[in-house]
C-alpha cells in the first residue's frame, strides 16, 4: 500500500510538473508572437488557440473543413526568419488536412479557396517539445500559406 501511495504521490508530482512546463511554454511562445507582431508591424489577430494570423486574401468559395485534401504553396519559417519548408515557385503540395500540425487545422480554415495568410503558431500547435529530426524544439513557426484548392 505504501508503494502504491509513494507511486501515486510521484505521478502527481510528475503531471505538475509536465503542466506547468506546458503552461510555461505557452506564456514563452505568446510573449514571442506578441514581441513578432510588434516588431514586424503585423496588424495580427489573435485566434482563441493562440493562433496570430493576418489575412492578405480572403479568397473566396468556401473553406476547407479538417477532413478535405487541400492545395497549397507555403513558406514555413522560424520568428528568426530561418525557413525550414516551402513549395518551390509556382509548385503547390496536397495535404489532407486531418494528417498536419494542430495549427494548420485550425489555420487552413480561417482562409477561402484562393485565400493568403500569414500563421504564427506557437510551438504547441506545430511540433512541441518532441518535433521530428530537423526541425527546433519548442519553436514557435510562422507559415505564410495561399489555399489554392480544396
Amino acid at each position: 500500500m505504501k508503494n502504491k501511495l509513494l507511486l501515486g504521490a510521484a505521478f502527481l508530482a510528475l503531471a505538475f510538473l509536465v503542466s506547468c512546463n506546458k503552461e510555461d511554454q505557452a506564456e514563452i511562445d505568446r510573449d514571442l508572437i506578441v514581441q513578432y507582431v510588434a516588431d514586424n508591424n503585423l496588424n495580427a489577430t489573435e485566434h482563441s488557440s493562440g493562433i496570430f494570423y493576418v489575412i492578405e486574401t480572403p479568397g473566396s468559395g468556401g473553406s476547407p473543413t479538417v477532413n478535405d485534401r487541400v492545395t497549397v504553396r507555403y513558406k514555413g519559417y522560424y520568428l528568426d526568419g530561418e525557413v525550414f519548408d516551402e513549395t518551390d515557385g509556382a509548385a503547390t503540395a496536397k495535404f489532407r488536412l486531418s494528417d498536419l500540425i494542430e495549427g494548420w487545422k485550425i489555420a487552413i480554415p480561417l482562409l477561402q479557396k484562393g485565400g493568403k495568410g500569414t500563421f504564427i503558431i506557437p510551438s504547441a500547435l506545430a511540433y512541441g517539445p518532441n518535433p521530428p529530426f530537423g526541425v527546433r524544439a519548442n519553436a514557435v513557426m510562422v507559415f505564410e500559406i495561399e489555399l489554392v484548392d480544396f
